[in-house]
């Protein structure tokens, strides 16, 4: 995981705008921006356009999402002072409203890339749409989808505080009822709309922060993975040293195999010099079960004074061939020391030796066991 988090800041800063900075991600709660708009709207077309320029007046409410894109709302409204279009005053002190939602692009990080310090002055292409309403005093108020574009010229006086230049044009775009094959954005039923904008942004904005140096960790990360190569390697060769004695080993048993089988006499008694001890996998432990044996051992040492023992510990096949061999050592050493620190027998009179993998007993389990045979001489 760790090597993971690495690459991905490496690629971050190969990818920013300057392999030594990269843009930071703000919060939810960051590059929030709240303002207030005021400037003049006319009739774009077919209707004069001096003669009918009016004051108007706005809010908006944006937030930055990336340094390219952001999000916001905005109310409009037209303050009724003349007649319009060489109509009747409004009954109200406005003539239109629009509120809507829109999006805005920022052209001059688009084209002159990212800058870590604040730029004078930056370039927005807007586009809106929502909600038109205008206000006559004869008959009833029209209400229609208002459609917006538009440019926003920021001046940054400081972190905070920004001034904007804003010229849009907004339609009219289902037109008082107007035939649905003539609804669209008709220059006839636009407004023009120059404002001026004063903002208040909230948040850090778009920050740079240096990227970090992962030399140090790559290297060492480089020598790490090194050394697992050469473990692998050296597992490798221990691997085909194991099957060369595998196959050492076939050919020995296939050779064994081949011969006259010899059959030894076991005479009956000699079963009464003989005991178990097992063990459970993997453990050199003896269990409680266990040590009646270990008693009827020291039992036959202790009334036969010149009696001896000889302790062969085996391992099952299961696991690795050197921790086997370790764990039947440890076998016949944990019966030598049960002897000598319980029932006091003299280590001389006992011979304890780890003979390996054993394959005495068809079953696997019993392989895990120290043989001990008493020798009453």
């Amino acid at each position: 995981m760790k090597r993971i988090l690495l690459a991905s800041a490496l690629v971050s800063c190969l990818m920013s705008a300057s392999a030594q900075d990269i843009i930071e991600r703000p919060t939810f709660g960051d590059n929030w921006q709240i303002g207030l708009d005021g400037g003049i709207t006319t009739p774009l077309k077919g209707h004069s356009f001096f003669q009918n320029i009016r004051p108007t007046v706005g809010v908006h409410i944006g937030k930055q999402i990336s340094p390219l894109f952001g999000l916001g709302v905005e109310g409009i409204a037209g303050i009724n002072t003349s007649s319009v279009n060489g109509g009747r005053h409004s009954k109200t002190a406005f003539d239109n409203t629009y509120v809507g939602a829109y999006g805005a692009f920022n052209l001059t990080n688009a084209f002159a890339g990212f800058s870590c310090d604040q730029r004078p002055v930056t370039v927005e292409a807007v586009a809106g749409i929502g909600w038109l309403h205008d206000y006559v005093s004869y008959g009833s108020d029209h209400s229609n989808i208002g459609a917006k574009a538009g440019l926003n010229f920021n001046f940054n006086v400081t972190d905070h505080f920004s001034i904007s230049l804003k010229p849009s044009v907004l339609w009219n775009v289902t037109g008082n009822g107007t035939a649905y094959r003539d609804q669209g954005l008709d220059l006839k039923r636009a407004n023009f709309n120059l404002m001026v904008g004063l903002n208040y942004n909230f948040g850090p904005g778009f920050q740079c922060v240096s990227c970090p140096d992962y030399s140090g960790e790559i290297s060492d990360l480089n020598s790490r993975v090194n050394a697992l190569r050469a473990e692998v390697n050296g597992k490798d060769a221990a691997l085909a040293a194991a099957n060369a004695k595998n196959q050492e080993l076939t050919a020995a048993l296939a050779a064994a195999n081949s011969k006259p089988a010899q059959v030894k006499v076991v005479k009956e008694n000699n079963l009464e010099s003989v005991r178990y001890v097992f063990f459970k996998i993997g453990s050199s432990t003896i269990t409680a079960d266990q040590q009646p044996n270990i008693e009827m051992i020291a039992a036959y040492l202790n009334n036969h004074p010149k009696s001896t023992v000889q302790v062969r510990g085996y391992a099952s096949a299961d696991g690795p061939v050197e921790v086997n061999e370790r764990l039947a050592k440890a076998r016949a050493e944990s019966v030598k020391n049960a002897l000598i620190k319980r029932y006091k027998i003299n280590p001389d009179r006992i011979n304890a030796e780890g003979e390996g993998i054993g394959h005495m007993f068809s079953e696997e389990s019993w392989n895990r066991v120290s043989i001990c045979t008493l020798d009453a001489d």
